[in-house]
């Protein structure tokens, strides 16, 4: 039986499962006037497909859990360089929308044309890689010229490389990595050394897409929402308005799923702003609950990263389990109006493919590195056992 082998944190496959079930309730219920636009009101079109994806991703997890964690170290270095590889491909050649290259197009049979984001390749490639990194250099990471500057110049590579289409996965990444490199016992000096490099950086580029837009046509785009929220006098954008009326109009309870009335005018409230749809339908309480999912995905990644028994393995755990919590927190803040509008999904319930896929993958890691754990303890135990007897 498929139950028999299914191993690591149980925890997190339950987490997982309610998660997707979610997703299935809240696109079906979101996409109901894309539809009626794209698909002449075959409402049922879009649950089908998402359920197609999930399906495809918990397969996905589990075929990963069932490898050794250790061979994810000797593939780490592949995947880094096919990501930058792509990241490139894509800046060149991805097409152009609303001013940004940010994704592929790949036609699969059966669910049509996916849009495949690199940068969801590049996300888990470089925390494989970092983790890799930390583990085979802890003597020499707190040494700048030998060992810090050595992992500096992959992350603002990475990061560099999706900057120009999607800030906010850039800067989510960029922090996710200093994250990791400051429980890696990197130096605090350094990582502000880092700090300084990217925001300079950062601030060059833009003072050179001031004088000439056409080098960064998204410039233009970050500053709008940026000012947009946190400059009282300017208009706040139009999805922000209409995400605050869904929240506001779903109170406690909320009117129940498939009730929302904000989803025909709010953009994007099948991905970007799903999570408002959730307490439009499901209430601050569903919010709550939500939150408390992903709460409860990073304390039992934790609890695996302090149980394994090496430093591949813990690094692994806690930079894939921050990054997705990490951006499951700037989604729901932005739906909140806590945060400038991003553009970043909530991960296991926004509609996608290749983004779903990938953070399956990346819990499928986790798991393995679960399932080490716990081979590991009833061999332990075993001894004790015998030992005793």
């Amino acid at each position: 039986m498929i139950t028999g082998k299914i191993n690591g944190d149980k925890v997190i496959w339950v987490l997982v499962i309610i998660l997707s079930a979610i997703s299935l309730l809240a696109i079906y219920s979101a996409t109901s006037s894309l539809a009626y636009r794209e698909r002449g009101g075959n409402t049922e079109y879009y649950l089908i497909r998402q359920f197609v994806i999930v399906v495809l991703g918990l397969l996905i997890m589990f075929a990963v859990h069932r490898m050794n964690y250790l061979y994810f170290s000797r593939t780490a270095q592949f995947l880094f360089w096919a990501s930058i590889a792509l990241l490139i491909f894509t800046l060149l050649f991805g097409p152009m929308i609303n001013g940004a290259r940010r994704f592929l197009l790949i036609n699969i049979p059966g669910l049509g044309v996916l849009t495949f984001q690199t940068s969801d390749m590049a996300k888990l490639a470089l925390m494989m890689y970092l983790a890799r990194f930390l583990a085979k250099n802890q003597e020499e990471i707190r040494n700048f010229k030998h060992g810090f500057i050595k992992i500096i110049v992959p992350i603002l590579v990475v990061c560099g490389l999706i900057l120009p289409s999607n800030f906010s996965t850039a800067a989510m990444l960029f922090v996710a990595s200093l994250g990791i490199l400051y429980i890696g016992r990197a130096s605090i000096k350094h990582i502000g050394a880092l700090i300084g490099i990217g925001a300079l950086g950062f601030t060059i580029l833009l003072s050179i897409a001031k004088f000439q837009p056409e080098l960064l046509p998204r410039a233009t785009t970050w500053y709008n929402r940026a000012e947009q929220h946190f400059t009282e006098e300017s208009e706040p954008a139009y999805q922000v308005t209409v995400s605050k009326m869904a929240i506001a109009s779903g109170r406690l309870w909320g009117k129940l799923p498939g009730n929302s009335t904000q989803r025909n005018f709010l953009p994007h409230s099948y991905s970007d702003f799903v999570y408002a749809i959730i307490i439009e339908e499901y209430g601050i309480i569903g919010g709550i609950f939500v939150i408390f999912l992903f709460v409860v995905l990073m304390f039992r990644s934790i609890k695996i990263a302090r149980l394994c028994q090496t430093r591949f393995g813990s690094y692994l755990v806690v930079g894939i389990s921050f990054l997705m919590v990490f951006q499951a927190m700037i989604n729901m803040g932005v739906a909140v109006n806590l945060l400038p509008v991003t553009g970043q999904t909530l991960p296991f319930i926004s509609m996608g493919g290749t983004s779903f896929w990938f953070s399956c993958a990346g819990l499928g890691i986790i798991l393995s590195v679960s399932r080490s754990v716990e081979e590991k303890q009833a061999i332990q135990k075993d001894k004790v056992t015998y030992a005793t007897a």
